[in-house]
């Protein structure tokens, strides 16, 4: 799990320049590739630095990292995936095929249900088919827990992800118009084929990018800034489920792309991430702080990168 993540920043890293120049959904801001690098780094020092031989352990430590320095759409998107992803992991020290299946399940559902308006032809699809992929392959293999059950599992799911990415450019109509494929998909698609390589002990597959459209070096660089309005807003916050409720209905009505996850509990109830795209941060900003207390507010021009565009309070 260390080399994996290890292996995703390594990955993202080399990727992010491309990510970033097909950044086109939800908000053409330039910015997924460099969103999911730092999400993923986050995670992997914390994976570094833990010392448990509990997988479960290991990626909730890892995963409460991430979510504390998620950005972006796609960053907070992997810090849910990574957290649900160690939740049936607990008391465990080795990866079995049905371990991952039920572990990619668990990290669908939760990564679907923390969007207050989940779209096909994003991450959440290729995430979907990848759980899809791992069940098919799990399932023809019950009650096997070898390394060759494991394998074919790992690679099943890399390639029906890769057909998830392609699919995207046909069910978003922002990406249909720009003939190039969904950035967030690509990068899970690199962060699952870093599993894949980390847990058989293989490389990691380039050629798995190669014809997808809008992303060959020789491309045009789609994303030419100054194109996104408004502000995105995130931050950390304790409330109660019934009061993260209403904090959510209200961030509806203001913005979009309302992400909302629990990420570990608290006397209060749960410490929660909180991700929002508005107009203007003043009126979401009155709306968090009448519910509670947050901390490590993040407020970020859209239209710029995240580098010289943040303001923080912590």
């Amino acid at each position: 799990m260390k080399r994996w993540l290890s292996k995703a920043e390594e990955s993202l890293g080399n990727h992010s320049d491309r990510l970033n120049a097909i950044n086109i959904f939800p908000v053409a801001d330039g910015d997924t590739g460099t969103n999911l690098y730092q999400t993923v780094r986050a995670a992997a020092r914390a994976a570094h630095d833990a010392d448990t031989s509990d997988l479960g352990d290991l990626l909730a430590i890892a995963g409460m990292a991430a979510m504390e320095d998620a950005r972006g759409n796609s960053g907070t998107l992997f810090a849910v995936f990574l957290a649900a992803l160690a939740e049936p992991l607990h008391g465990t020290t080795r990866l079995t095929c049905t371990l991952l299946a039920s572990s990619l399940h668990r990290a669908q559902i939760r990564s679907w249900s923390a969007l207050s308006d989940p779209v096909p032809g994003t991450m959440l699809s290729v995430l979907e088919a990848s759980a899809r992929g791992a069940a098919e392959t799990a399932a023809a293999h019950t009650a096997d827990d070898s390394n060759l059950a494991l394998a074919l599992t790992l690679r099943s799911s890399v390639q029906q992800a890769l057909r998830a990415v392609v699919q995207t450019e046909s069910q978003l109509g922002a990406l249909t118009a720009a003939k190039v494929v969904d950035a967030g998909g690509v990068g899970f698609l690199l962060i699952l084929d870093a599993l894949r390589a980390a847990a058989l002990g293989e490389e990691l597959q380039d050629e798995l990018l190669d014809g997808l459209h809008g992303y060959d070096i020789q491309a045009p660089h789609i994303h030419n800034g100054g194109d996104a309005d408004g502000v995105e807003v995130m931050c950390t916050i304790n409330l109660s489920p019934l009061d993260a409720a209403t904090l959510r209905l209200h961030l509806d009505e203001l913005g979009d792309s309302v992400i909302m996850s629990a990420v570990t509990e608290v006397p209060e109830g749960y410490r929660w991430r909180v991700h929002v795209h508005v107009p203007d941060a003043a009126p979401a900003l009155a709306l968090i702080h009448q519910a509670g207390e947050p901390v490590n507010i993040t407020v970020t021009q859209l239209a710029a990168p995240a580098t010289g565009a943040e303001a923080r309070d912590s």
